[in-house]
């Protein structure tokens, strides 16, 4: 969500997505690539004033919501690979293979390294090994061995 100002340069009135009318104020939001009256940019559960109380908005199911609203409709989403805990639904993931992982858990399984964006990793039979430390580096270069390779991407639910 974006909160603009409107510049000293005249520009077409934009047409609020809320209401349908013209957008004269000062001040207008864009979010999910529509422009809105500040009044207007509401969450669909507790009827807040996005712009009044934060800088994002969520988005689903064709609701608009506020960040608690969010978190309190859709919740946890599901649990580490590594550890088993809940990954609360705002929170920042790396994901391998279609599984999911707190931030802190994406390790190596030898080195015990934290492997961050753009870490070239292993992930074999569901474990994640860190460029230094694949087991099999001696059948690799032989090419015995075929592991699967991956960059660590991170992730926002």
């Amino acid at each position: 969500m974006v909160n603009s100002q409107a510049s000293g340069v005249p520009s077409a009135p934009r047409s609020c997505a809320g209401c349908g009318g013209k957008i004269a104020d000062r001040f207008l939001l864009f979010s999910m690539e529509r422009y809105w009256h500040t009044r207007c940019l509401k969450c669909s559960c507790c009827q807040a004033q996005l712009g009044d109380i934060g800088t994002s908005c969520y988005s689903k199911g064709g609701m608009i919501l506020c960040r608690s609203d969010y978190i309190r409709l859709f919740g946890h989403s599901g649990a580490c690979s590594a550890c088993g805990q809940s990954i609360p639904a705002n929170e920042m993931v790396m994901r391998a293979q279609g599984n999911a992982y707190h931030l802190k858990c994406f390790s190596c399984a030898t080195c015990r390294n934290r492997l961050m964006p753009g870490d070239r990793f292993h992930y074999i039979n569901g474990t994640i090994f860190c460029e230094h430390d694949r087991p099999g580096a001696v059948l690799l270069n032989s090419h015995l061995l075929p592991l699967q390779s991956s960059s660590v991407l991170t992730d926002q639910k």
